[in-house]
């Protein structure tokens, strides 16, 4: 959705290679690598390239203490790898272990086989990898189950799973919830116009106002540009994707300076994918979940209506279920205040998934027993 902004913004910072950007850079990618460190007896921080749908996909999982609830992040784009945020994030390892795929046609996963080796890239083929990923991680940490974290894009992949597999997933999370009515709420759409006439910018406005009714019949160059002029038109979130996302992108301990090219080929090449849910109707799919459920929206998301979340959720019948809106932010929200989303998972979330310890029995006083 967002790649032209992306790399209109990583173009800058990769066409200027100055020393003191470099240096600047290095220091702070080594300060972050020393704060993500993981040395606790019983954490665990591994990551590398598993078979997954018969091609080699990037996975890291990360926390202080496998005793704590998983975590499996369905990052967003699609194609734009959540493992960029880690020095955000790295609180949340504390209290979860945290696990990041790089989906097929996502930045590693992309370098490793190149876009001749990413095979199928449909909706329900990165569907089947999300259940593969599952297993694995299940199998790899001895697991039963999974919170399974959705962000934008992925939360669309997020719904489906939690719906179809309640014996694989213990929890659902959604953040940049998306939902999808097959086109009868125009809210967005409505918003994003107001807000180019608000500006001034009339030639974008009528070249939004051109387009095909229908936007199955729109090309890739199109939803380019609708996803450019609804991004750059909201000054919160235009600002969170230059600091928060370029920021972390640039500054990200994990990823070389040859890599950062491989996110913004990813989120292009993945582009053919986004097309698959436009018809999906979450309300007509179901609105029973046989687990926990839980939005944490940006109140004001401009890309993923909070209003649109919020009446889904009203819907959602679930064991347990609790809806937050995140104050000052839009787009991003679990990474634009990474510490108040951690409140949110835990007050909400973990107490949902972890079984109370057991009351420690009364001392038995001398005398008290009674009589045999």
């Amino acid at each position: 959705m967002i790649a032209v902004v992306l790399a209109t913004s990583a173009a800058a910072l990769l066409a200027a290679p100055a020393a003191g950007v470099l240096g600047h850079r290095a220091m702070k990618r080594s300060r972050n690598a020393s704060a993500m460190t993981i040395d606790s007896r019983n954490g665990i921080d591994e990551s590398g390239f598993v078979r997954i749908g018969g091609i080699d996909q990037w996975i890291s999982v990360r926390g202080e203490d496998l005793a704590n609830p998983v975590v499996l992040e369905l990052h967003g784009g699609p194609g734009a790898s959540t493992a960029i945020f880690g020095p955000r994030t790295r609180s949340w390892e504390k209290h979860f272990t945290i696990v990041r795929w790089d989906m097929r046609g996502t930045f590693k996963t992309l370098g490793r086989g190149g876009a001749d080796g990413q095979g199928e890239m449909t909706f329900e083929r990165i569907y089947a990898d999300a259940v593969e990923v599952t297993d694995h991680i299940r199998t790899r940490l001895g697991v039963d189950k999974v919170v399974l974290l959705g962000h934008s894009y992925g939360s669309v992949f997020g719904l489906r799973l939690a719906r179809e597999f309640p014996e694989r997933y213990c929890a659902y999370v959604g953040t940049d919830q998306n939902i999808h009515d097959s086109g009868r709420d125009d809210s967005v759409h409505r918003a994003f116009l107001t807000r180019l006439r608000a500006t001034g910018k009339h030639k974008e406005l009528a070249a939004v106002q051109a387009l095909d009714a229908d936007r199955h019949r729109w090309s890739a160059r199109e939803r380019a540009m609708y996803a450019k002029l609804a991004a750059t038109s909201d000054p919160l979130t235009l600002d969170t994707m230059k600091k928060v996302v370029m920021g972390s992108l640039w500054l990200s301990p994990l990823h070389s300076l040859r890599e950062l090219t491989y996110f913004l080929k990813g989120m292009s090449f993945s582009e053919q994918v986004a097309a698959g849910p436009s018809g999906f109707d979450d309300w007509a799919d179901g609105t029973g979940f046989a687990i926990p459920f839980f939005v944490f929206q940006g109140e004001k998301d401009v890309l993923t209506s909070p209003a649109l979340a919020r009446r889904f959720f009203d819907d959602v019948q679930a064991p347990v279920k609790g809806f937050a809106l995140i104050d000052d932010c839009s787009h991003f929200a679990a990474f634009r205040r990474p510490e108040r989303f951690l409140e949110l998972l835990l007050a909400h979330v973990r107490p949902a998934v972890v079984a109370p310890e057991p009351a420690a029995a009364a001392p038995v006083r001398p005398g008290s027993g009674s009589a045999g």
